[in-house]
């Protein structure tokens, strides 16, 4: 028998041995899945306590509330006053919610600002989708302009359930790129050039 022979022989005991395992990994998981983790398995379907554990999981969340609470702050280099409407807010997941923030600018001069977003706990923040925030684009505020500052906001019904409280809090900072660009004194009509 030549050594080419010999060699294809193998291949195809190898490809019987991989072919007559993987049919018998499907009881053999059966097995371990019933007799090692105590895991009933039903044929063809979930089993009847895997469906009714996931009705209770669904009409529980359904029924879930969340806080939500919200935070706003400046950094040292921008003379603006900035907060929340309301600190808090109770969510149900999957629903879509509003919210207003208050920035003022106390300077002498228009300025331009961007909102820096965060959420904790960290792990939250796969499950908070923000779908119109102001911190999306630069804000400019003239000299004692005030302006109220939406943020709409959905909390995913897969948030993990030992999540019951999520921070929504910005930072503004001056950003003195875009100040620059404006001339001193542009007052209002800048203020909306950059919204």
């Amino acid at each position: 028998m030549s050594m080419q022979r010999l060699g294809v022989l193998k291949m195809v005991g190898v490809a019987l041995g991989a072919f007559a395992f993987t049919f018998a990994l499907v009881p053999l998981y059966r097995i371990a899945c019933e007799k090692v983790f105590g895991v009933r398995l039903e044929k063809g379907a979930v089993g009847e306590e895997r469906a009714a554990a996931l009705e209770t999981r669904g009409a529980a969340a359904q029924e879930r509330w969340i806080t939500i609470e919200f935070d706003g702050g400046v950094n040292s280099k921008l003379p603006w006053a900035f907060h929340p409407e309301q600190t808090r807010m109770r969510v149900r997941p999957g629903q879509q919610y509003d919210t207003l923030f208050y920035a003022r600018n106390n300077g002498q001069r228009a300025i331009v600002g961007n909102a820096v977003p965060s959420i904790s706990p960290a792990r939250a923040s796969g499950y908070f989708s923000k779908t119109e925030c102001f911190c999306f684009t630069a804000q400019t505020l003239a000299a004692g302009e005030s302006r109220d500052m939406p943020v709409r906001f959905i909390v995913a019904p897969d948030l993990p359930p030992e999540v019951n409280t999520i921070t929504l809090s910005y930072t503004f900072y001056k950003n003195d790129a875009l100040t620059a660009q404006l001339a001193p004194g542009s007052g209002a009509a800048a203020s909306r050039a950059t919204q």
